[in-house]
């Protein structure tokens, strides 16, 4: 079984065709910029890249443009583009409906209902699936929602301090995402340790973080609740934010409630508070190197907010035996790293400063008078969506 699994932006689409038999991953590549006049194809399979330009109208025609790409009679991995047994999708938020599904009109309808709190990801993922549904009938589609792995929260952690009717109602919990991130993490961590029965906390830290407690390989907390606005600051969005400043915002600045939020979710987090400098972490660490005060105050307010998520996971999971640092910042931020495990000895906590400087890739990065043991893991979203596409597919 081949599953291409996607990956996609308003004018992006993004892919990585594995072999399930085996798990391996046979090419990978994307196209920028559909829509427009002009469109970069990149592919990459075994030792072979390529790049071109070409005019790519909508997702229907890339999807078609990258199977040419991987059937190519020279280069390409296929026979044929049948050979797909289906497309998975790393999709966002379904309210009413998570796990992984195959793709229906009822599938998409859930995920519109959930367009004001995934504004920057619902809308795009929603008219590319209706655009190859049409285009495409003769593949698949499976949708693997990241609220997915969070099923498992109990309700004391889920429920927000509103009428229980407007949660039950109209979905307003805290779902959590990065789900597949996360399951990897929670399955890699076992495989490393040799235990199912671990608690772990995963710090999945890049331009977009969260950070999940895990149980016996399960979510057992996250930090972001309903919205991937929540919880941690992100390169440009808020995180966690007062709602009633909201109706302040308005009237201070003369903007609609609408242009507030659409701000706070492109002007906000590390970029905001940086007074506009970057929402990359390896600009504000130049700037703060170079006597930015602004640049290092947003470094310092994620490291707190960080620190502070980690402590509420170690109290629910009543102390770790893991905590494990991925994506961008995750895998390569060592002065965060160092930062956010400063002065835990107490806890148990003892980061290996020679480790963590010295670490590329999956690494260990605890001391050996550490009690809990601190790792790098580069994630794998890609490959948990191909297993839970082909599981599906193998269930129906």
């Amino acid at each position: 079984m081949k599953v291409l699994v996607a990956n996609l932006g308003s004018t992006s689409f993004k892919y990585r065709l594995f072999d399930m038999d085996s798990e391996t991953q046979l090419a990978r590549g994307g196209i920028d910029r559909i829509g427009s006049s002009e469109s970069s194809c990149s592919v990459q399979i075994g030792d072979w890249q390529e790049e071109v330009t070409a005019h790519v109208p909508d997702h229907a025609v890339a999807v078609r443009k990258c199977l040419s790409q991987l059937t190519d009679a020279e280069h390409g991995c296929l026979k044929d583009a049948a050979e797909v047994s289906a497309i998975g999708f790393k999709a966002v938020h379904g309210g009413r409906v998570s796990g992984v599904q195959r793709v229906t009109n009822d599938v998409l309808s859930a995920m519109a209902e959930m367009n004001p709190v995934a504004p920057a990801h619902n809308p795009p993922y929603i008219a590319a699936m209706r655009l190859l549904s049409e285009q495409l009938p003769e593949i698949p589609l499976v949708a693997a929602f990241e609220t997915g792995f969070h099923a498992t929260i109990p309700d004391r952690m889920r429920y927000y301090g509103i009428p229980k009717s407007w949660s039950d109602e109209f979905q307003i919990k805290k779902w959590g995402f990065h789900g597949a991130s996360h399951r990897f993490i929670a399955t890699r961590s076992a495989e490393l340790l040799g235990r199912d029965d671990l608690r772990v906390i995963s710090c999945h830290l890049g331009g977009s973080s969260s950070i999940c407690a895990i149980r016996n390989r399960q979510s057992a907390g996250s930090s972001m609740g309903m919205s991937p606005q929540t919880g941690l600051p992100q390169n440009n969005r808020v995180g966690d934010f007062d709602p009633y400043v909201l109706p302040m915002l308005m009237d201070k600045t003369g903007m609609s409630l609408n242009e507030v939020l659409a701000h706070l979710g492109s002007h906000g987090g590390l970029l905001g508070v940086s007074n506009g400098l970057s929402g990359d972490m390896r600009d504000l660490e130049q700037a703060a190197a170079a006597g930015n005060a602004d640049a290092q105050l947003a470094l310092d307010m994620f490291t707190s907010e960080v620190r502070r998520y980690l402590g509420g996971m170690l109290v629910e999971l009543g102390g770790a035996d893991a905590i494990v640092f991925t994506g961008g910042i995750g895998e390569n931020g060592k002065q965060l790293r160092k930062d956010v495990c400063a002065n835990l000895q107490e806890l148990g906590i003892e980061l290996d400063e020679a480790k963590n400087d010295s670490a590329k890739g999956e690494a260990s990065i605890h001391s050996a008078n550490s009690k809990t043991q601190l790792w790098v893991i580069p994630t794998n979203e890609e490959i948990i969506v191909a297993r839970q596409t082909k599981q599906l597919l193998e269930s129906t």
